[in-house]
């Protein structure tokens, strides 16, 4: 009897559960997509990964402020950083790595989880990411002495993006690359496009309270506080830090999920708006970002994002109208959304400058992504 095709692999990619879909399994295309991933994934885990000791990271934050010739790939990581921090006006900066050392996140996060309480001692500040030179003509980096940059922000949603442009091309058929929920599609979409369930943990079960959207192009990335957090002996920290506190962000929403043209400028918005609290529903809503955002107390507000056949209760719209730190037309400009609700009906269509759409999730065959 020959083999069932399939059309989705699961595997293990930066510490957490990575999904591989395509919506023509035959000839080998999954294999071949799955291939192309798991060289991109092998490829910024050494040059971006600040856990191995002999990663070009590791590498650039032991130079004490010398200057470091870096491949492409620690490049053009640490250009979409940088990148990230001037279009939030900070508020994703790449370095803040000393101040999650400090507390206590200075290894793999499964060990982290595992071990005890970590003893804490915080940061006065953050350096800030105008202390990082990058020289693109010449391929140099340079940081000011003892300061860790961590990438967390954005280079799992820089190699999604990069995976499934690698997957598209080995394959010739659409591909949907998932990193911990953090989404990116290229070519065409099943007829139904990509189905996703949206919850605070991409780990969850179905039964876990979220929603089901659908997707067909682009980006989509969630952040949360929910997730990634540890003992110490002050009590329970996470990996979101809040660049003007040096401390774990705390605020408005415990979970932030945002469409855009990329997974990269999707996760750039969806971590800013973790960190901006109230102001995020007015900065989203201004770039014309379709959002979820889940409130501390469990309500969800939805911006251009269909509301049917979310598990949670609306949040009070009172809370949208908090005024904008700075405007980020780099994201607006280049993304634009359209989600679609489980019952397939088009909502919350955004059109930005660029006019590309981002996309619907539902995996091919009836195959679901997790996000």
């Amino acid at each position: 009897m020959a083999p069932e095709l399939q059309d989705t692999r699961r595997l293990e990619a930066f510490g957490t559960a990575a999904v591989v879909a395509v919506v023509d399994p035959s000839r080998g295309r999954l294999s071949r997509a799955v291939a192309a991933v798991e060289r991109t994934v092998a490829e910024f885990d050494r040059a971006c990964s600040r856990f191995r000791d002999d990663s070009e990271l590791s590498w650039l934050n032991a130079s004490a402020g010398a200057v470091v010739r870096v491949g492409p790939v620690l490049l053009e990581a640490v250009g979409a950083a940088l990148r990230a921090a001037r279009l939030t006006g900070g508020d994703v900066d790449p370095t803040v790595g000393e101040a999650l050392v400090a507390l206590g996140y200075d290894r793999d996060f499964g060990e982290l989880e595992r071990s005890a309480p970590r003893h804490t001692q915080p940061v006065a500040s953050i350096p800030g990411w105008r202390t990082v030179q990058l020289d693109a003509g010449r391929s140099t980096i340079r940081t000011a002495p003892g300061v860790i940059l961590d990438l967390g922000a954005t280079a799992k949603a820089l190699a999604a993006d990069r995976a499934a442009a690698r997957a598209f091309e080995a394959a010739g058929c659409g591909v949907l690359v998932s990193f911990g929920g953090d989404l990116a599609m290229v070519g065409d979409a099943p007829s139904e496009g990509w189905r996703v369930r949206v919850t605070d943990d991409h780990r969850a079960g179905q039964d876990a309270p979220g929603q089901w959207i659908a997707l067909r192009s682009g980006g989509l990335a969630t952040s949360s506080v929910a997730v990634r957090r540890w003992r110490t002996r002050s009590g329970v920290a996470h990996h979101l830090v809040d660049p003007s506190t040096a401390l774990p962000a705390g605020g408005m929403w415990r979970t932030a999920s945002v469409t855009a043209a990329s997974c990269l400028d999707a996760n750039i918005a969806s971590t800013a708006a973790i960190i901006r609290g109230a102001g995020a529903a007015e900065w989203l809503s201004e770039l014309g970002l379709p959002s979820r955002l889940v409130s501390v107390d469990g309500t969800v507000l939805h911006l251009g994002w269909p509301a049917e056949g979310d598990d949670l209760p609306a949040a009070p719209v009172a809370g949208a109208g908090a005024q904008a730190a700075c405007s980020v037309s780099g994201l607006g400009g280049q993304a634009a959304g359209s989600v679609s609700g489980a019952g397939g009906e088009a909502a919350g269509s955004v059109s930005g400058a660029g006019g590309q759409a981002a996309r619907s999730v539902s995996g091919a065959g009836g195959q679901a992504a997790r996000a």
